[in-house]
């Protein structure tokens, strides 16, 4: 589960697409329209694109049994061995 702010969660492996909101759109906490499988209508996320794409990522890879990256160089693309 992925928090995408305003207490809502969704599932990492349902999120198709994040979609920055821009212009007049933008504000009050709107950042994110959020595309989850099966819902025909957008979620609004009060989080930035990246933030939900790392905690996307960080679910999809605990699930997958990927060993968690740390450190500087994992942010840097390197790799740790």
């Amino acid at each position: 589960m992925v928090p995408i702010g305003y207490g809502k969660f969704v599932r990492a492996d349902r999120v198709f697409a994040l979609v920055p909101i821009e212009g007049d759109e933008r504000g009050e906490g709107r950042r994110t329209y959020v595309h989850v499988d099966g819902l025909n209508q957008p979620l609004i996320a009060s989080r930035s694109e990246r933030a939900i794409l790392a905690d996307v990522e960080a679910a999809l890879a605990e699930a997958a049994g990927v060993p968690r990256r740390t450190g500087s160089r994992a942010r840097a693309g390197e790799t740790l061995f």
